[in-house]
């Protein structure tokens, strides 16, 4: 078996840049990454410091928090799970390898979109399975539909299911999950499940795909919605016939999550008022720049109705997204994601904006990027 080619995460390297030139005395505001800029809530933190005064802690798996999750997912969308079906992990990205490891072989084919989270397609390549990236443009939302996983010949293995998605924000309606859970079912194909946007929507409730599909693996994470980036904490939902296994990968290459922040995380579940307030802040920036994309001349975009991103074409101005970024950065101090991250193919085309900042931040950013845009020269696409 040949050494797995991981391609870079150029947001990194354009947040090095950011770091650096603000080491250097410039203003920066950080659009690249989508992190909110918020910390983790009240109560979390008041916990954290409680444990710190009176628990010396350890390898330890919450069985409170496992309880709480489960709970969550009969209140949230009306599903019932034992709690001993969520695993918790160190942020969602082990949550992802976990699933991806437990459900698959060396050799799988996985179906993904394509825009979609650049470490989907690196992590299946370091795991020595296959990515099957499927091209989704305007016409399906840059959404997976359950068309295009029934005309795929021969049928994947699986297939990565993001809603709302990363970079473009879009949610999957209830109906296209339920059809693309059919045609899972029908085809043997498993579906691992990201949701780590979930609670930041704009358009109504997001649906989980257990609601549809009952052996689906569930990734999510306290990174988004609950504000707790840095404490490294997430969880994965395993079906029952993986639970064991799941339970082994986790053990042998992550111990346990992290003891504080499973106590903290315990707290943030309850604390919804202070978070409803970070997701009304969410919608705010997002209005400000739908409203004001289009002078910039920034006319296609995705619907962003959830998380907190911008999917925007800029291919009348570039075929380099990584330089235009660059570029946009050094003289403007506003950093944003290159396209390319999230589509090999065509992201020299597009740029992402987080707008998980202040809402001061997004009003400068505008500010700052209205002239420049206004002043960049349109090529001939």
């Amino acid at each position: 078996m040949t050494r797995a080619e991981i391609e870079p995460f150029h947001a990194i390297g354009i947040s090095r840049l950011a770091h650096q030139l603000k080491g250097e005395g410039a203003s920066i505001i950080h659009m690249e990454f989508g992190q909110p800029s918020t910390g983790a809530p009240a109560p979390a933190i008041a916990r954290a410091h409680q444990v710190l005064d009176t628990d010396g802690m350890g390898y330890w798996e919450s069985p409170a928090l496992k309880a709480r999750i489960a709970r969550h997912y009969q209140e949230a969308y009306g599903v019932s799970i034992e709690a001993e079906r969520v695993v918790l992990t160190c942020g969602a990205s082990p949550a992802l390898v976990l699933a991806l490891s437990s459900a698959f072989s060396p050799g799988d084919r996985v179906a993904l979109a394509r825009p979609g989270y650049v470490a989907y397609r690196n992590s299946l390549k370091a795991l020595h399975l296959t990515p099957v990236e499927i091209a989704c443009g305007p016409k399906s939302r840059y959404q997976l539909t359950a068309r295009a996983l029934a005309d795929l010949d021969p049928a994947p293995a699986g297939v990565i299911i993001a809603s709302p998605a990363n970079p473009t924000g879009t949610i999957i309606p209830p109906e296209e999950l339920k059809a693309i859970a059919d045609v899972c079912r029908e085809r043997g194909i498993r579906i691992v499940s990201d949701e780590i946007y979930h609670g930041l929507s704009y358009v109504g409730p997001t649906h989980s795909m257990l609601e549809f599909e009952s052996s689906a693996l569930i990734v999510n994470s306290f990174s988004k919605y609950f504000s707790m980036v840095g404490w490294r904490l997430g969880w994965l939902v395993a079906p029952a016939d993986l639970v064991s296994r799941a339970r082994a990968f986790v053990g042998n290459l992550f111990l346990t999550a992290p003891s504080l922040s499973q106590h903290a995380g315990l707290a943030a579940m309850d604390a919804r008022d202070e978070l409803e307030g970070h997701v009304a802040v969410y919608r705010t920036n997002r209005q400000l720049l739908l409203d004001a994309l289009p002078s910039l001349g920034l006319t296609a975009i995705a619907p962003p109705d959830g998380a907190f991103y911008i999917w925007a074409d800029i291919g009348h101005l570039t075929d380099d997204s990584l330089a235009f970024c660059e570029r946009l950065l050094r003289d403007t101090g506003v950093a944003t994601a290159p396209g390319l991250d999230f589509d090999p193919v065509e992201g020299r085309h597009f740029i992402r904006f987080s707008f998980a900042v202040s809402t001061q931040e997004v009003r400068e950013a505008l500010e700052r990027i209205q002239p420049w845009f206004a002043a960049q020269v349109r090529n001939s696409r």
